[in-house]
């Protein structure tokens, strides 16, 4: 296996990777490499959660997610979520609980992010990024489900997090 870097840049290195497939076939693939990220789904109570309202440049517009960051060099997930938590809502967790990893897009990037929920909230004030615009708000958990069937909250890092709780208050029962 060869690499080259194509690129290193804030969200990972791009890559030319010649690989050799289990059946033996040798192909070139383009990949981005990525340091993986954290996000979580916060709770100000059993049934409110809070929701951002952020412009995305690479869709166009503005869209619905759960604080989410990219992990520090040596970073664990868990820290990771707390600190994009209080950097973007200004709020501290009590308590974190992982629910669970996902990857992003295998096909052309080993990205995963892990999946947590954060309880006991205390408020603070946020510390946004450079370049970051964020809304903050406060909705019914069940109201953010009715947002992703009616197409209005599509990120899937945040819908499979917020399914996540659906799953696992399913099995509590």
């Amino acid at each position: 296996m060869t690499r080259r870097v194509l690129h290193r840049g804030s969200v990972g290195s791009f890559t030319l990777e010649e690989v050799e497939l289990p059946s033996g076939e040798r192909i070139e693939l383009e990949m981005l490499r990525h340091p993986g990220a954290a996000a979580v789904v916060p709770f100000l109570d059993e049934d409110r959660i809070l929701l951002l309202r952020q412009y995305r440049y690479a869709v166009g517009g503005t869209i619905w997610e759960i604080p989410a960051g990219k992990l520090d060099p040596g970073e664990d997930p868990e820290s990771c979520a707390a600190r994009e938590l209080e950097e973007e809502t200004g709020y501290r967790a009590g308590r974190i609980e992982k629910t669970g990893v996902i990857l992003t897009s295998p096909g052309f990037t080993d990205e995963r992010i892990h999946l947590f929920c954060a309880y006991d909230l205390k408020g603070g004030r946020p510390q946004h990024e450079i370049g970051e615009q964020i809304e903050l708000h406060e909705i019914p958990f069940n109201e953010a489900l009715i947002m992703i069937e009616r197409g209005d909250l599509t990120d899937a890092k945040s819908i499979v997090a917020l399914y996540h709780v659906v799953w696992q208050r399913q099995r509590s029962r």
